[in-house]
């Protein structure tokens, strides 16, 4: 299944003036306005699927009250034009009323939302509980970037744990409501490489952390280590057991998002910088060896600021022969993404800046002019469809 994405971030950072400010990626790119002209192009250029994040902190105005209006607008034009939406409920924010992730109340409102939701659109199958539940926890909590804008292992750890939590309530919500739902865990693979012998513990902590909100929501028993880790860090026996107890994993696909920022070198000081050497292939025959899941692979753009509709087209080529060598080498992969569909804004400084600074990253500009990557994808699809359909795992 090929997918793009309408990218849907909308975490909460610091303002100029020090009061919260909503960094909200439907607003800067103008899909709010252009929704129906974004999703023709998605139509157009030939994916089978869209990663769709309807902003969580717009239609969820409190306990039980919501704004369905554009959301019932964009599933039906989804339908009508027959892509197959994967709905992103919870990308890196929460609505004002629920306050952020170090709230233990988060996964109750999330699954409350998911329920809703389903409810609402019972012909919609696929659903990404929470996007990058590793990501929005360390850059809530232990990088003091977004939403609670701390920098602790303990507040890393309550988000992690309210995170996962979360997204096993949704799933749980999700089908009593739609029992033929499927859920796509769309995570941030992770590499850490140490730069000497002095820094092999360090990188040991970081790539077991890595796995940490997908070792909780598929139930996957921690090392002894990474579990006195959390117990130091305010994670009791009954929270850890409630995730041995629960695990949703027999409903789940893998969803496995790759950068060039992904990987990153380790030094025994603790700086981290950011690297590219094992590639999408290495990083995620690890997740799938540790899990055993059927893989999607979730996010892909190109990363880098030089020549970039060249760069992003040898970057979408490298990424598709890493993912047929998985699928060749027996990984059971269902799909690839490029993501976005549109450019972003700010993303530069991972929104953190309010800057209005546009990433060329999408498939299109955000004057909705197709870019070079954006035709390379549409070739891609048009020559693989056929190989495709008869060899690859479908989600249907």
């Amino acid at each position: 299944m090929f997918a793009t994405g309408i990218e849907s971030s909308y975490p909460v950072i610091e303002g100029p003036d020090g009061a919260p400010l909503r960094m909200d990626e439907m607003e800067k790119t103008d899909h709010y306005r252009r929704w129906r002209e974004d999703l023709q192009l998605a139509h157009e250029i030939g994916v089978d699927a869209l990663r769709y994040g309807p902003p969580w902190h717009r239609v969820h105005l409190g306990p039980g009250r919501y704004d369905w209006e554009f959301t019932d607008g964009v599933m039906a034009e989804l339908e009508r034009l027959g892509i197959t939406p994967i709905v992103d409920l919870c990308h890196f924010g929460v609505p004002d009323w629920v306050g952020n992730f170090q709230n233990p109340d988060f996964p109750r409102w999330l699954a409350e939302y998911a329920r809703a939701f389903a409810e609402r659109f019972p012909w919609i199958t696929f659903y990404t509980p929470v996007n990058e539940m590793y990501v929005t926890a360390k850059f809530s909590a232990r990088l003091g970037m977004w939403n609670e804008r701390l920098a602790s292992e303990r507040a890393f750890v309550t988000a992690v744990k309210h995170l996962a939590r979360a997204s096993i309530l949704a799933t749980e919500a999700i089908l009593k409501a739609q029992p033929a739902a499927r859920f796509v865990q769309s995570e941030s693979s992770e590499y850490y490489h140490p730069v000497g012998p002095e820094a092999i513990g360090y990188a040991r902590h970081l790539n077991e952390l890595r796995f940490l909100a997908l070792d909780l929501t598929y139930g996957h028993d921690v090392s002894g280590r990474m579990y006195e880790f959390l117990a130091d860090n305010g994670m009791t026996r009954e929270e850890y057991h409630f995730f041995l107890d629960r695990s949703i994993k027999s409903r789940c696909i893998m969803g496995n998002d790759y950068y060039a920022t992904n990987e990153h070198m380790v030094y025994a000081n603790g700086k981290v910088d950011i690297c590219e050497m094992f590639g999408y292939y290495m990083i995620t025959k690890q997740y799938y060896e540790r899990y055993r899941l059927p893989v999607m692979h979730t996010e892909t753009n190109n990363r880098d600021e030089g020549d970039g509709e060249k760069d992003a087209r040898v970057w979408l080529e490298k990424q598709w022969s890493n993912l047929v060598r998985l699928k060749s080498d027996g990984v059971p992969l269902l799909g690839f993404t490029w993501y976005s569909l549109t450019d972003q804004v700010d993303w530069d400084s991972s929104l953190t800046e309010n800057k209005g600074k546009v990433n060329r990253y999408g498939l299109y500009d955000l004057d909705r002019r197709i870019r070079p990557v954006g035709s390379a994808y549409r070739d891609l699809i048009k020559t693989w469809r056929h190989q495709v359909d008869n060899d690859f795992i479908c989600l249907g």
